[in-house]
């Protein structure tokens, strides 16, 4: 079959290198999607992604994102309604506003292709 439908999982499929659970949707040859979400008062293993991109769109919940590449640092507030770029190298970490969830849809270019895929960066926050 070359479409698909699915509903958003109930339960996490896997917890990201990042420490977020993902609930894993769909993906194409070029493409795949997840859904994101980080505990209220949580931060994020910093990061940097070996091969792919991604885009996020904030769906709930309140937060900040941390990205940085070569001289370039920035953290930006997350809220619903906020799409936020991650290009291939870039180091990032989150984390999530105290009391609330923070949630939000991801699509990698190309699709994910597994844990390896995360390596380790110093970051901005301490995870937890």
């Amino acid at each position: 079959m070359d479409f698909e439908t699915k509903r958003l999982p109930a339960l996490p499929d896997v917890v990201a290198p990042d420490g977020s659970d993902v609930r894993v949707l769909l993906k194409t040859q070029r493409g795949g999607m997840a859904h994101f979400e980080l505990a209220g008062g949580r931060a994020s293993e910093p990061i940097r992604h070996r091969t792919v991109d991604e885009i996020w769109f904030v769906l709930s919940g309140r937060g900040e994102m941390w990205r940085s590449r070569n001289e370039q640092e920035e953290v930006v507030a997350l809220e619903p309604g906020t799409c936020i770029s991650i290009p291939v190298g870039m180091h990032f970490q989150f984390r999530a506003a105290q009391g609330e969830a923070l949630a939000a849809v991801g699509v990698t270019m190309p699709p994910w292709p597994g844990p390896e895929e995360a390596v380790p960066v110093p970051g901005k926050w301490s995870a937890r």
